[in-house]
């Protein structure tokens, strides 16, 4: 494989074979090398293809500065959080992720702790997540023998959140913040403690992470087969469709966006459910 470009001994960048641009790490590749020289490719330990020149041009930039070691961890903990959560994560997750972890370890050395104001909901809301989030900091651990405080743990979360949207988009923290605002309109209006564990209350947050999803990106879900269905579920399910529309007229006074029919039909029966679990 030829150099392209050098970004430091332990990263290069050259193309493959569809002369694609990719960025290759492994310690020691570039040392005592120039441009046009060819590496071994025993040395290369990790090659990105990233698909956008933008994404590359990014991704580039960050490894320049950065230690080998650090986005050496971060690549464990990408690949840790795709096998254990099962997800695709998208190509920015690399370079968030990897800038996050190196700051945060700084920042740590340096006496600087930052609380997290979410780690609570995050806890909530996005178990698995927060579950990787604490292995992640096992591992900044055995690598660097620093512990990170959970606050970190739930930072991390967010990011791995974060890299299971769409390319370019940032916007865990603002679906966090919603997830809880609805969740706690529905322990008011019905006066109820969630059951956590339950598999009802697993599907309602999933149910309102993607709602928040297609919130923050305009993307408006709408079912034509619904049949009538709402006029029949507001009628047996008259209290959690009540509920659903204080949930609905908050959501449009502060976001500006209107829930359709379907997504109303949809909520009533999460909240009916739940409900009807924590009465149990």
């Amino acid at each position: 494989m030829l150099i392209n470009k050098i970004l430091n001994n332990n990263v290069i960048v050259s193309v493959d074979e569809n002369n694609n641009e990719i960025i290759c790490m492994g310690r020691g590749i570039a040392f005592n090398k120039k441009c046009g020289d060819e590496v071994l490719n025993e040395m290369i330990d990790k090659i990105y293809k990233l698909s956008s020149e933008g994404m590359s041009s990014k991704f580039q930039e960050l490894l320049a500065n950065i230690p080998l070691d650090y986005m050496k961890l971060s690549d464990e903990i990408i690949e840790y959080a795709k096998t254990s959560l099962g997800k695709k994560l998208n190509e920015s997750s690399y370079i968030s992720l990897t800038d996050h972890v190196y700051t945060a370890i700084q920042r740590f050395l340096d006496g600087v702790l930052v609380k997290n104001a979410l780690l609570w909901e995050v806890k909530r809301f996005y178990k698995d997540e927060f579950i990787v989030g604490m292995k992640a900091l096992d591992m900044i651990e055995n690598r660097f023998n620093v512990r990170l405080p959970d606050d970190e743990a739930g930072f991390i979360a967010l990011h791995i959140v974060n890299a299971q949207l769409e390319e370019g988009i940032s916007i865990g923290h603002d679906i966090t913040g919603v997830i809880h605002e609805i969740s706690k309109i529905v322990t008011y209006y019905f006066s109820i403690t969630f059951d956590e564990n339950s598999v009802y209350y697993y599907r309602f947050c999933t149910h309102l992470k993607f709602f928040a999803q297609r919130l923050f990106t305009g993307n408006e879900y709408r079912d034509k087969n619904d049949d009538g269905l709402l006029d029949v579920i507001k009628v047996k399910y008259a209290d959690a469709y009540a509920c659903v529309q204080k949930i609905t007229s908050f959501i449009a006074d502060k976001y500006a966006y209107d829930l359709s029919d379907e997504e109303q039909l949809y909520l009533t029966i999460h909240i009916t459910r739940i409900v009807q679990e924590s009465k149990r």
